[in-house]
């Protein structure tokens, strides 16, 4: 019994070293923290800019009766309908204008028939100034050789003085009639627009939507218009910018827009504005909305106006420290923290663009700490891929062993 007692203490004496060993090594270890890691990437960035406001029609159009106090007899358009241009709108009475056409029609072909009248004239009085001229020369004649009197030629003269004046009365009563006729065509083509617009048309094809003519009722007797129209259906958002964004926003910069109760519809910026409301200090931008059934003027929508889109090296947003000596970085290399300054960009979806410092593939800590100085040693693991973004990378030194992501601690000491 005393040498199994023996033996057993030895044994335990032997084994004490290692164990020790082992103990301290361990402790060691623990005394390194382990910290989240992961790769600088290239990856799609945006920067937006925030938007809400109404859907309204791009060109409303207004369409009122051109002819007064007539009896609205049919309408063939409700709201709704899409038309095309010229389409029969409503029809309006046009007895009354029918026989003011048949009026004009009738004073035109009197004013022709005065200017063929005074052409005759003309021809007459031309012929009666000939006889006269050629009266008063034989008179002349005679009188020079003595067969004639005085007095016979004073006639000659005066009658040839008549006619010539009859001859200049008869061309300025051809211009009186052609002026006449002038005024009788007019007034036809006046009763013909009337009795065309007793049809009340669309000037340009589009979508009704809005309808106030009533069966019986008379035209223009309401300050409000028949019909309104959208012309060719072309709806647009009338979108409110804050004032500090407007710098940004150019026109053709891409939108993505949620209208209500329809889901998202993809535009473009058409407008930027020009003033600002001095209140709100909002500025009103037009975005052409792509076309899509189901899209009605007054509807809310808000969405983004895209004003930058591009490929850039990128890295989790928590890993960019900054204050008031600029943006850094920490690089996890060969197991040693290093700070590196940086200039960061835009930032999106949780990460954050680096335009200047850093290259695709650098390792660098997912959460950089202030607490951590250059050259301190560290652990990196990477994190568990996620979709849609970057994996992190492992630190070449990194103990292979070392499959799960160990972040530092709450109290920031980065023991495990």
């Amino acid at each position: 019994m005393r040498h199994v007692f023996i033996s057993l203490l030895t044994a335990l004496l032997l084994a004490a070293p290692v164990a020790a060993d082992e103990v301290q090594g361990a402790t060691a270890e623990r005394t390194v923290p382990s910290v989240t890691v992961a790769a600088a990437a290239i990856t799609p960035v945006q920067a937006r800019v925030p938007v809400s406001g109404t859907l309204v029609a791009r060109q409303q159009v207004l369409v009122f009766p051109q002819v007064t106090g007539l009896e609205i007899r049919r309408i063939d358009a409700e709201t709704g309908d899409v038309v095309a241009k010229g389409a029969v709108l409503a029809q309006l009475a046009t007895e009354t204008l029918s026989a003011q056409l048949a009026q004009a029609e009738a004073e035109y072909q009197r004013a022709e028939a005065g200017v063929g009248q005074a052409r005759s004239n003309i021809e007459s009085a031309q012929a009666s100034l000939t006889q006269a001229v050629t009266a008063l020369e034989r008179a002349r004649r005679l009188q020079q050789g003595g067969n004639a009197s005085q007095a016979a030629l004073d006639q000659a003269v005066a009658a040839e003085a008549s006619a010539r004046a009859a001859a200049a009365s008869a061309v300025d009563g051809l211009a009186v009639a052609q002026a006449a006729l002038a005024q009788a065509d007019a007034a036809r083509r006046i009763a013909r627009l009337n009795m065309d617009r007793a049809r009340i048309v669309a000037p340009v094809a589009g979508i009704v939507v809005a309808r106030n003519a009533e069966l019986g009722a008379l035209s223009g007797g309401s300050v409000e218009p028949l019909f309104t129209l959208i012309a060719d259906g072309a709806i647009e958002m009338e979108a409110e910018v804050i004032e500090t964004a407007l710098g940004d926003v150019s026109v053709g910069d891409p939108a993505e827009m949620t209208v209500a109760g329809l889901g998202q519809v993809e535009g473009e910026v058409r407008l930027v504005p020009a003033s600002v409301d001095p209140v709100t200090r909002l500025g009103l931008m037009r975005i052409a909305l792509q076309p899509r059934p189901g899209l009605r003027i007054g509807t809310f929508a808000s969405g983004w106006v895209i004003t930058a889109r591009r490929d850039a090296v990128t890295v989790p947003a928590s890993a960019v420290l900054s204050d008031a000596s600029g943006d850094r970085v920490q690089v996890v290399r060969e197991g040693r923290v290093g700070s590196r300054k940086v200039k960061a960009g835009l930032l999106w979806q949780d990460r954050r663009e680096i335009v200047d410092g850093l290259a695709d593939g650098e390792i660098v800590m997912a959460r950089s700490g202030a607490f951590f100085r250059d050259g301190d040693q560290v652990r990196a693991v990477s994190p568990a891929p996620t979709d849609g973004q970057p994996a992190g990378a492992l630190d070449r030194n990194a103990a292979p062993n070392e499959t799960a992501s160990v972040d530092r601690n709450a109290d920031g000491t980065g023991q495990p």
